[in-house]
């Protein structure tokens, strides 16, 4: 499928192929066939997944090295954190003040040094073949246990190209769901006389239909998909979920201006920073969806007038701080904490030396870190140490396939198993399924 052809795509058929019937009605059904035989567990775990999509640069966040040389260290300083002997970034204070709410992953090794997400999403390379992404796969295990979506991507679709987050065996109906354009415009209330008319007539027909069913009619049916996207788009704790106009306007602020803010620099950069994903995706896993993913920004900072790293980093990193720290304290105050793994990752670090002109930092796969908090892992940890450049991790080498496993373990799935791929052949969800030990115990 070419870039052009996902336009209006909402999570998987285009717009025009929907059936459309006052609600445009039942858009959503074919994102709704569940594994009927799955049974979700008691109090289910889920994850909120924030893509730092560019390429973090793991000298100037979480695994600074102020005692290495100025074209290694690079622009800022450092501050103590709540560990002993660890510091990060100055710009990073909320988190430093917090850092004992979080596991701290450095050192993590990618396969891929371009900005192919594969890893991120699946925890397999582009060479593993078409892999699901784990909310996919997090949604075949646990289908739908009311009418939220299992799986949400606060993110509008790609090109095919830079377009991860895709279920390819695991299914059509078990991709992510995208609140944007049509699909959330179905969630809305009704406008005019005329739609509430439409909604009016279809409700009728389904409460009929449900009669029917419910008195045991054999001879009257509804496609069980069909009536989930129903439940989806007449349900108003689903509207709920999404509306973050719900939140007071204290609480919107915690995690960053009222939800939204713009900056610009002398260097004519602007960065929008969406901190009204961080609290939607906490609605979401409230309200009972299993995996939330968001990319917050841009982070493909190199070096120039309009990408500039350490000029970028000035405006974006206290924005990540303000917003993920506010994420990580709502969900404690209302007891979610345990329940919820929030992790933020990106594809790869930041070349360890400064490069010119620019100056800036160019890829790095050898070492990146990863920042977990909740879901009931050990917290108040730092997991890997890079060398005094920051190059390679010298102790405690992670991948993404062990953290994978990690969050497939948090999730309940069984990192070890497997799905009939494509030809019905069953296929690992990893290569390598072992957890990170440190976090599970």
């Amino acid at each position: 499928m070419k870039g052009t052809e996902m336009k209006g795509i909402c999570n998987g058929p285009t717009r025009r192929s929907l059936l459309r019937v006052g609600l445009a009605g039942l858009t959503l059904a074919n994102l709704y066939r569940n594994d009927a035989t799955a049974a979700a567990p008691k109090r289910p775990k889920s994850v909120i997944w924030i893509v730092l999509s560019g390429g973090l640069s793991h000298l100037d966040s979480f695994d600074p090295k102020p005692d290495a040389p100025k074209e290694i260290r690079g622009a800022f300083g450092t501050i103590a954190t709540r560990l002993p002997g660890i510091r990060v970034s100055d710009l990073l204070p909320k988190c430093a003040a917090m850092m004992d709410k979080f596991a701290l992953i450095r050192g993590l090794k990618s396969v891929e040094n371009d900005h192919f997400l594969s890893e991120v999403y699946s925890g397999l390379p582009r060479t593993a073949g078409k892999r699901p992404a784990f909310g996919s796969v997090a949604s075949k295990v646990f289908g739908n246990a009311s009418a939220l979506p299992p799986y949400v991507c606060l993110r509008r679709p790609t090109t095919d190209e830079f377009e991860f987050e895709k279920p390819y065996y695991a299914g059509s109906d078990h991709a992510p769901f995208r609140p944007y354009g049509d699909c959330l415009d179905n969630l809305a209330p009704v406008k005019s006389p005329e739609r509430l008319a439409d909604r009016k007539r279809l409700l009728a027909g389904f409460d009929d239909m449900r009669r029917d069913l419910d008195r045991g009619d054999s001879h009257v049916a509804i496609d069980n998909f069909r009536a989930k996207a129903f439940d989806m788009i007449s349900s108003p704790k689903v509207r709920d979920a999404f509306d973050v106009s719900k939140e007071p306007a204290a609480v919107l602020e915690r995690y960053g201006k009222g939800g939204k803010f713009t900056h610009q620099t002398v260097v004519s950069l602007k960065y929008d920073w969406e901190a009204s994903a961080f609290v939607t995706a906490r609605r979401l896993v409230e309200a009972g969806v299993r995996v939330v993913t968001i990319s917050p920004g841009s982070w493909d900072h190199h070096s120039g007038a309009q990408s500039h790293i350490f000029d970028s980093y000035k405006l974006c990193l206290p924005a990540l701080d303000a917003s993920v720290t506010a994420l990580v304290t709502d969900l404690g105050e209302r007891g979610l904490l345990d329940d919820v793994l929030v992790a933020v990752v990106s594809e790869f670090g930041r070349t360890p030396k400064v490069v010119d002109p620019g100056p800036g930092r160019e890829h790095w796969a050898d070492a990146g870190c990863i920042l977990l908090a909740g879901g009931g892992i050990k917290v108040g940890q730092v997991i890997g140490e890079t060398d005094g450049r920051g190059e390679r991790a010298k102790s405690g080498q992670t991948d993404f396939q062990s953290l994978m496993a990690t969050v497939y373990s948090v999730l309940g799935v069984d990192p070890a198993g497997s799905l009939p791929d494509f030809g019905g052949r069953p296929t690992h969800l990893l290569d390598n399924p072992r957890p990170i030990k440190e976090l599970l115990g």
